[in-house]
């Protein structure tokens, strides 16, 4: 049974609970063991960015993906490469949006024109401060416009960063740990349905 790393930055409400404590539990089947199995043990290769907008990109993951043991910034990074190679995005996209490969390049290449403009220095050389200052500005859409005329500083940072960081961050063991979710609802399912409710086999919340 794989294994995720113990330590995190942040206290957990579900301390101790570990959802992989279910690989050889009616929660999980082959399928589930698998596609978890890829998730904790297989790193893709860089394939599409650059190796400088791979490092951009990674700069950025690190100041917006949640502390959780055992995911680096860089796998999400090298995850969200590996999508672009393969050119899978939402599914949808606005008649005038990019296609996802060049939304993700435009954003990323607007960021550090931000950083530039703001600190005269790529965000890669910004301290802490100076990078949160810089997506800040991005996110409340206090850009300069010519760096963003083909996509929207807002928009690219909420619908395109946030989500896509978040929901890969999300779909990792240690964050199911995290939040206590009990992973797939197939093949063993939720019986328990109800506010406050708890079956036998989720994780119950430290008070």
């Amino acid at each position: 049974m794989p294994e995720i790393a113990k330590q995190h930055d942040v206290a957990s409400p579900y301390e101790g609970y570990d959802v992989l404590a279910k690989w050889n539990t009616p929660s999980f089947d082959d399928v589930t063991r698998d596609a978890l199995t890829r998730r904790l043990n297989e790193t893709p290769p860089r394939r599409f960015l650059s190796p400088k907008e791979l490092s951009l990109l990674e700069a950025v993951v690190v100041r917006v993906a949640p502390p959780l043991p055992g995911l680096s910034p860089s796998l999400i990074a090298l995850w969200i490469d590996d999508r672009l190679s393969r050119n899978l995005g939402e599914g949808f996209r606005g008649e005038e949006a990019l296609p996802w490969s060049e939304r993700w390049r435009y954003g990323l290449a607007a960021i550090d024109g931000e950083a530039r403009r703001l600190f005269s220095a790529p965000f890669v050389e910004l301290d802490g401060g100076g990078r949160d200052a810089t997506l800040r500005a991005v996110q409340a859409g206090n850009v300069n416009p010519e760096l963003w005329r083909r996509v929207g500083a807002e928009s690219f940072f909420t619908d395109t960063v946030l989500k896509t960081v978040a929901g890969l961050a999300y779909a990792h063991p240690s964050a199911w740990n995290d939040i206590g979710f009990g992973g797939p609802a197939s093949p063993r399912g939720y019986v328990r349905l109800g506010f406050g409710a708890r079956d036998p086999w989720e994780a119950k919340e430290l008070r």
